[in-house]
């Protein structure tokens, strides 16, 4: 049965230019954010298109892990993008997962709202909800965000 996990993060970047980095700068994160993230491989397709694979070495509670995914669907005009994981730590633990990003412009303000949205299924009870995962992602969204605020 899928279960769903979200959260939002408060950015003062705009939409497009946080949604780049994980779309067309992919590669730059690490560079960004290196206490997050060890390392970024483009296993097959072209940076930022549907279908393309991609290796992310990440630090998770103080453990090294990796995650395969496939960009599954982009949606430059809304903000949205769709990553179906393919391989890793997190298919010990889970069956399928998917990992949408989503962000929207704050009202009357400068910046945006980061939409974390997990969907996701355990292979078993004993498999705790990805709660740090979730968490892991809003740290580095704010690591991003401070980086592109800074220039």
């Amino acid at each position: 049965m899928a279960r769903i996990l979200e959260k939002t993060v408060e950015l003062k970047s705009s939409p497009g230019k946080f949604l780049d980095m994980f779309v067309g700068q992919a590669h730059q994160v690490s560079s960004v954010c290196p206490s997050f993230v060890r390392g970024f491989e483009l296993r097959e397709g072209e940076m930022g298109q549907v279908g393309s694979i991609v290796l992310w070495r990440y630090v998770q509670d103080g453990k090294e892990k990796m995650i395969m995914e496939t960009m599954d669907s982009i949606d430059l005009e809304n903000n949205q993008v769709t990553f179906k994981v393919l391989d890793g730590d997190l298919m010990k633990e889970y069956s399928h997962f998917l990992i949408t990003l989503r962000l929207t412009s704050k009202e009357g303000d400068v910046g945006s709202v980061a939409h974390w949205h997990f969907k996701y299924a355990k292979i078993n009870k004993k498999v705790a909800d990805p709660e740090s995962l979730l968490q892991f992602a809003v740290e580095v969204s704010k690591a991003i965000d401070a980086h592109l605020s800074s220039w």
